[in-house]
């Protein structure tokens, strides 16, 4: 039976956790120009990009007519700057519990890997990481116009593998992400929380509890459906 063509990746949560790292810029921020955040806010956060994040928490502060696009694109701007400082921090043991034996296992069967994030920063995330190598190619987020959970990274990510969609496995710890997933009419892998991720054809509480034989049997069930 023929398995996936490819896997594509969600960055934070599932390959690291640097949503700690945004959270850290974002309160930074918050406290700056005196906007009100917390972590329930910063959930809403997953997989959204940072112009779109700002937006996000002025409105959850009932503040979304106090600032100017222009001022909101500079806000956004130095929140990266923020970020940017913090991923200088990351090292190879920052990938998450079970991520590299998956990446080895995948380029053991020869299937192909990709990288589906809305950060602008993945490439430098993954060098800090060390493992730019097992990506066959990476989604830039400078040229997707349509963020998450509009299909278009994942598309284009197929795209660039040149593999067929409906034989692609995405991995991501969003809704908004597993919607997107699911969208562009691939098989979903959720990381976290089954009732909050119930659109993903199978869940996993943490990365670490991952394997490729039990996603390759679900997807292999799910294709045959």
């Amino acid at each position: 039976m023929k398995g996936p063509e490819a896997f594509i990746f969600d960055l934070d949560g599932v390959i690291t956790k640097s949503s700690e790292l945004h959270y850290l810029a974002w309160e930074k921020i918050s406290v700056k120009y005196g906007i009100p955040f917390n972590r329930k806010i910063n959930e809403k956060l997953k997989g959204v990009e940072r112009l779109n994040s700002i937006k996000i928490i002025l409105e959850e502060a009932g503040m979304e007519t106090e600032f100017s696009e222009n001022q909101l694109v500079n806000i956004a701007n130095e929140k990266n700057e923020i970020y940017k400082r913090y991923i200088e921090r990351v090292t190879p043991c920052d990938v998450l519990p079970g991520i590299s034996t998956l990446f080895q296992t995948l380029v053991d069967q020869n299937i192909k890997i990709a990288l589906a994030s809305s950060s602008k920063n993945a490439p430098l995330l993954l060098e800090k990481l060390r493992i730019t190598h097992y990506f066959d190619y990476i989604a830039d987020a400078n040229f997707i116009k349509r963020g998450k959970p509009h299909p278009e990274i994942f598309l284009n990510a197929a795209q660039g593998l040149n593999a067929d969609p409906f034989s692609c496995i995405g991995i991501e710890d969003s809704v908004a992400g597993i919607k997107s997933i699911k969208a562009a009419n691939m098989f979903a892998v959720g990381i976290g929380d089954c009732k909050s991720l119930i659109d993903a054809d199978i869940t996993f509480k943490t990365t670490e509890e991952i394997t490729f034989d039990k996603i390759n049997s679900n997807f292999n069930k799910a294709i045959m459906i």
